[in-house]
């Protein structure tokens, strides 16, 4: 037999990162042999942006005095990367309730490779429903006028936004079961999607709900988007973005990682 030529411990950076890559691969084939995911994530995000363009984009644009498709679209983008993660974690649930989390945590890989691979394929999928939105708003008149690096910026954003929610609900998925998991997670999605700054400005809001609107993490992204899209304020939203994201990050991070172990070691 061959001698190997590069032996590396499970637990070294480099086969964190191969064995992340391979868990990111698995999980990324599933998807896109699962009907559900693609309705999720692509087909729902789609047909409401054009139901929203069709309903209320006229009375949206004549009565703020901007085109409607640079809010709709950043929140759309928003929502399909939140959608999508719920999908992702119901797949993590299932996985611990099949066992199958159970048998990949006694291989000899990376013990986070399971976390971090999930992470990357939630890279990947918000970056093409992103591209997706986008070029479904391209046909409503939404248009980059900022330059190119502010394009790359504005996929940032819901990147650096769906990770941190993505972090948020593999907390959660660990620690409840299907319906519990989107009960939660339907109820936080659906005060995001209403009371944010993509469908009218702050100011038409009522007083005491502005301030709660303005500073909430998907009215923060929407106005960064925007800003880097149609044009305006771009510092302060996006400063808010980074500090919800980050903030999320640091917060829950530990028992997501905590919990996916758990979730592991438990499962049968």
């Amino acid at each position: 037999m061959p001698r190997a030529t590069d032996v590396r411990g499970e637990a070294s950076p480099l086969s964190l990162w191969r064995h992340g890559v391979v868990q990111a691969e698995r999980v990324l084939r599933g998807w896109l042999t699962d009907p559900a995911t693609a309705i999720q994530t692509l087909i729902y995000p789609a047909l409401t942006l054009v139901v929203l363009w069709i309903v209320l984009g006229k009375s949206i644009t004549t009565a703020t005095g901007s085109p409607s498709v640079y809010g709709t679209v950043p929140m759309i983008t928003l929502i399909a990367a939140m959608s999508g993660s719920i999908v992702s974690a119901l797949g993590l649930n299932e996985e611990v309730r099949s066992g199958l989390l159970a048998r990949m945590w006694t291989m000899p890989v990376h013990r986070a490779a399971g976390l971090i691979g999930r992470m990357l394929a939630e890279t990947v999928r918000i970056t093409l429903t992103s591209l997706l939105i986008v070029a479904i708003g391209y046909l409503l008149d939404f248009r980059f006028t900022q330059g190119p690096v502010a394009t790359l910026a504005f996929f940032g954003v819901p990147i650096l936004f769906g990770l941190a929610f993505a972090v948020a609900i593999t907390t959660v998925a660990t620690i409840t079961d299907g319906a519990i998991l989107i009960s939660l997670v339907s109820l936080a999605t659906s005060l995001m999607l209403f009371f944010n700054s993509g469908f009218v400005p702050v100011y038409a809001y009522p007083d005491w709900l502005q301030g709660v609107v303005g500073n909430q993490p998907m009215s923060c992204a929407i106005d960064a988007m925007r800003g880097l899209s149609f044009g305006g304020p771009v510092a302060e939203p996006m400063l808010k973005t980074v500090a919800w994201t980050v903030g999320t990050i640091v917060v829950l991070l530990y028992p997501a990682v905590r919990g996916y172990r758990k979730a592991a070691q438990n499962s049968n």
